[in-house]
């Protein structure tokens, strides 16, 4: 695809044209540098699944037929069906989340719905940056993740504007690295906009979630 555009103000416009010859106009604007001072202090921490039903997310896609499912106080993606978006939206926060990926299965959590955080256990798995621990196609963990499957394992994340720490069951594997952009599978690019927390339920397998819990930045 070849895409013609031209500099208007502060903005890129332009347009390119689709496989089946459509054209189609798009828009470019400079992403947000989201730099932020450290926060005064956290708010209070706040538990987003329950564990016994799905109050206070929906699917993406509610006419899908498989959906996500509560499975004995856990969250279980449906394989090759919707995303899972809390109903509330966040802007910089603390998150706690602990995971169960299934053999062969592909998940992960989206910060904001932009930027994956990956789990995985792929029979072929991609390169160092598209594996568990990961900001998918920016970031590897470092060390790297284990990839483990049917093991309970803990993401503790902070994210302030563009930085994000990680840890996994306790131990630092990004430590305050900057997210260039979205990642795929992004639900927008408005970047500094809040966004929602989401699960990928696209990809293969079952990964099962619990003890979800968010703290919210306060200045």
């Amino acid at each position: 695809m070849v895409f013609l555009g031209q500099l208007v103000g502060g903005t890129l416009e332009g347009v390119t044209t689709g496989q089946d010859g459509t054209p189609w106009t798009w828009q470019g604007v400079r992403a947000p540098s989201l730099a932020r001072a450290a926060p005064r202090h956290w708010g209070k921490p706040q538990r987003l699944f329950n564990g016994k039903d799905l109050a206070g997310w929906h699917s993406a896609d509610p006419a899908a037929k498989v959906q996500w499912t509560v499975v004995d106080g856990a969250l279980r993606s449906p394989g090759h069906g919707p995303e899972l978006l809390t109903d509330q939206r966040f802007e910089d926060f603390r998150l706690h989340i602990e995971f169960n990926c299934g053999k062969g299965a592909n998940s992960g959590v989206y910060l904001r719905g932009r930027y994956e955080l990956q789990i995985e256990n792929d029979p072929e798995p991609e390169g160092p940056t598209m594996r568990t621990g990961g900001v998918y196609g920016f970031i590897a963990p470092d060390p790297a993740a284990p990839r483990a499957s049917d093991v309970w394992h803990g993401y503790d994340v902070t994210l302030i504007g563009r930085t994000i720490t990680v840890a996994l069951d306790g131990k630092l594997i990004i430590d305050h690295q900057q997210i260039p952009g979205i990642t795929g599978g992004a639900l927008d690019s408005h970047e500094g906009e809040p966004g929602p927390l989401y699960l990928q339920g696209s990809e293969d397998g079952h990964v099962l979630y619990r003890n979800i819990v968010l703290t919210s930045a306060r200045r």
